[in-house]
């Protein structure tokens, strides 16, 4: 199963496994929104650490389903499903601690934006390479990590930023040798789990609540390119590309 689950603690352990690059299909992203949104109402969880396995955090969607599925059914649930899996996590009624590892691109961006902490490798890079794919999203999440005008050029250029980087803009917390990573984030969701859990609630919901950025409205207000970019066929020739091989680099779209 591409999502496991753990609760011990107050600490909800929310691992990703899908070989070889975590890339999370439609089915994936509705059932993470699901899981987390459940927390709402699991008093026992007062806190999320979102992890990974395997060599990198997630590399985004799945372009094979994608492409497999009829008309725009793909591109349309694809974005569905990654909306949910965003909101998700930033609605999530606890503080979510992301533990990023190797590649963080497309969704993962998205997944981590919203996170409350973010703690990662020393390996880690994190990118969009939306431009490559015919598509757009997740600037909304990349502007959460890397300045504006550095989240720009990201952009167009589908150039990555390692997690150094980020942690020298203060929006990761810690970056560790990938053999501390799990530790050090466990670490970081055990302290939060210490707190008291309606405060630590209340807490969440007081920082979404002055947030200067509806970052549901934004996304959305992205995707909307997306679909416009799908239906000029500038999408589906990207993606053929990309499964065809033509281009190189791993990384689907959000």
């Amino acid at each position: 199963m591409p999502l496991s689950e753990t609760i011990a603690g107050g600490v909800a352990t929310v691992e990703m496994s899908k070989p070889p690059v975590n890339a999370l299909d439609i089915a994936d992203g509705y059932a993470l929104a699901d899981m987390l949104d459940g927390y709402r109402r699991n008093p026992d969880v007062r806190v999320v650490l979102l992890c990974a396995e395997g060599r990198g955090f997630c590399a985004g969607v799945d372009i094979k389903e994608m492409q497999s599925l009829p008309d725009n059914e793909g591109i349309l649930e694809a974005n569905r499903s990654c909306f949910e899996a965003f909101r998700a996590v930033y609605e999530c009624a606890v503080p979510v601690v992301a533990a990023v590892n190797g590649h963080c691109l497309g969704s993962g961006i998205g997944l981590v934006g919203n996170a409350d902490v973010v703690i990662a490798d020393d390996d880690a890079e994190f990118g969009l390479p939306e431009v490559d794919n015919g598509a757009l999203g997740a600037a909304t999440h990349l502007m959460r990590l890397v300045p504006a005008q550095r989240a720009r050029w990201m952009l167009y250029s589908c150039e990555t930023a390692m997690a150094a980087e980020l942690l020298a803009y203060g929006s990761v917390l810690d970056v560790v040798p990938a053999v501390e990573l799990r530790t050090r984030a466990t670490e970081a969701a055990i302290l939060i789990a210490t707190k008291d859990a309606a405060t630590i609630r209340a807490a969440k919901a007081s920082l979404n609540g002055i947030d200067p950025i509806d970052v549901r409205r934004s996304y959305r207000y992205e995707q909307g390119f997306t679909y416009e970019l799908n239906l000029r066929g500038i999408g589906d020739t990207a993606r053929d590309a990309f499964l065809r091989g033509d281009r190189g680099g791993e990384a689907p779209s959000a």
